[in-house]
C-alpha cells in the first residue's frame, strides 16, 4: 500500500471510531429515548462513510463521472426477493458497473453477529448473480461486486473460540480459530469462490483506532488489492467509453489493457 493510500485508509478508520463515539454520546438527545447498550452506535449509521468517500474518490480518479456513483437510491432488483439496498452502486450509460457492501462489527458480542454477516453476504451475492443471469440489469456488462469488513481488534475477537461437533467434525481450520480468523477465512473464500470480485478485511482496536490504527491480516484481502481490482475494472470501462462513447455491452466485459 502506498503511503498516500495508507493515510487515507487511516483517516477513514479514525472517522469510523470517532463517529461511533459521537453517536453513542448523542443518542436520544433529541427524543429523550436511548437505545439499549451500544445499539445507538449501530442504528446511527454513517460510521463507514469515510471508506465510502474514499472509494468514490478512487472511482472518480479511475475515469468514471461522479454522477455515476450512487450512495443514495442504491437499490437493485433481486432474483429471490424484489429488491436489495446496497451501500454503493456505480451505474452509467445504462450499465451496472459495480456494487459494493461496507460492513463492520464491534464487540462485545461476536458469535451471532458473525453468522448473520456471513449469511447476509453470501445470500446477497447469490441473489445478485442470479438476477444478473436473468437479465435484471438489462444489457449491463458483468458488474464488479465488492465486500468490505472492519472488525474491532479486541481480546474477544482474537481469542480462540470453541466449536460444537455433535454429529460431524468441522473443517480443521475452524477448530480453535478466533472470530478474527474466521472473518479472514470468510473474506478470502468470498473471492476465491468468485462470489465477490474483491474483498477487504481490516482489524482496528477501539482506542488506537481513533488515531487511525488498523491491521491487515492477509495481503490477499488488503485494501490496496481491493481498490486495485475495483479501479482496474472501472478504468477499463472508462477507457472503452471514451474510445467508443456510451457502451451498452451484453455479456462479460471485454479484456482491455489499461496503462
Amino acid at each position: 500500500m502506498t503511503d498516500d493510500l495508507r493515510a487515507k485508509v487511516s483517516r477513514a478508520v479514525a472517522h469510523f471510531w470517532r463517529t461511533r463515539d459521537r453517536q453513542l454520546k448523542n443518542q436520544g438527545s433529541k427524543t429523550g429515548q436511548r437505545d439499549s447498550g451500544t445499539r445507538g452506535a449501530v442504528t446511527g449509521g454513517k460510521q463507514l462513510d469515510g471508506f465510502i468517500k474514499l472509494v468514490r474518490e478512487l472511482l472518480t480518479g479511475a475515469g468514471l463521472p461522479d454522477a455515476a456513483i450512487r450512495q443514495k437510491e442504491a437499490t437493485l432488483p433481486g432474483y429471490f426477493r424484489a429488491t436489495k439496498e446496497w451501500d454503493l452502486l456505480v451505474v452509467t450509460d445504462g450499465n451496472l458497473i459495480a456494487t459494493l457492501e461496507f460492513k463492520s462489527q464491534v464487540g462485545p458480542s461476536f458469535g451471532n453477529n458473525f453468522n448473520n454477516r456471513t449469511e447476509e453476504a453470501i445470500g446477497s451475492a447469490t441473489d445478485l448473480w442470479m438476477a444478473h443471469r436473468e437479465g435484471a440489469f438489462k444489457d449491463s456488462i458483468r458488474p464488479w461486486l465488492g465486500y468490505f469488513m472492519m472488525l474491532e481488534d479486541t481480546k474477544r475477537s482474537t481469542s480462540p473460540v470453541s466449536v460444537k461437533e455433535p454429529h460431524f467434525p468441522v473443517f480443521p481450520e475452524f477448530k480453535g480459530s478466533s472470530y478474527a480468523k474466521r472473518y479472514e477465512l470468510f473474506c478470502l473464500r468470498l473471492v476465491r469462490e468468485r462470489l465477490y470480485d474483491g474483498a477487504c478485511f481490516l482489524l482496528s482496536p477501539r482506542e488506537a483506532g481513533k488515531r487511525g490504527q488498523f491491521i491487515e491480516p492477509n495481503d490477499e484481502i488488503s485494501f490496496a488489492r481491493f481498490a486495485s481490482s475495483l479501479t482496474g475494472h472501472a478504468a477499463g470501462y472508462a477507457k472503452l467509453r471514451k474510445e467508443r462513447g456510451p457502451v451498452p455491452v451484453i455479456g462479460t466485459m471485454p479484456v482491455i489493457e489499461v496503462a
